[in-house]
């Protein structure tokens, strides 16, 4: 079952669900967006990238801040939430990208747009200009939205990346 704003602003208010920073200007009908930070992985290029369950992505990437990047057309960066999500063991989440920028040729969050219940930390979102264009992105852009639903029984993440950062 999808959380609506009501429901969004009560499971806040009862802390069950804690968003911070939070502006409740971000709060839609039944999503939460959440916004861009100023730390992005850019790819190295020509780095042949061998698939693993070990793989590493911090070793094809640098880490750089800053106000914001360019993604050229069929280019891929990573980039961070601004806001640490800490979930309850009975919501969980998908993060999808916003349509506005979506119709630019931007995608927000390729394929591991899950966020588990119990996870307690920011957010990594792959970003992909499927466009012909090169594209801007800012940090403190409003780039994706949180979408919660609650889960039947209770459950706590304990994966690789339970202390997420970029």
């Amino acid at each position: 079952m999808i959380l609506t704003k009501n429901e969004i602003l009560k499971a806040i208010e009862k802390k069950e669900l804690v968003i911070k920073p939070l502006n409740k200007n971000q709060i839609g009908a039944g999503s939460i967006d959440l916004t861009l930070d100023n730390q992005f992985r850019i790819f190295k290029k020509d780095s042949l990238i061998k698939i693993s369950e070990n793989v590493d992505y911090k070793k094809y990437t640098k880490l750089i801040k800053a106000k914001k990047i360019v993604l050229q057309p069929r280019e891929m960066a990573l980039g961070i939430t601004k806001e640490k999500l800490k979930l309850p063991p009975t919501l969980c989440g998908w993060l999808q990208g916003r349509s506005r920028f979506a119709r630019l040729g931007l995608v927000v969050h390729v394929t591991a747009s899950f966020v588990q219940p119990g996870s307690e930390n920011k957010q990594v979102l792959e970003m992909i200009n499927l466009g012909k264009n090169p594209i801007e992105i800012h940090a403190g852009d409003r780039i994706c939205q949180l979408i919660l639903e609650r889960t039947e029984g209770k459950a706590k993440f304990k994966g690789k990346f339970v202390n997420q950062n970029l």
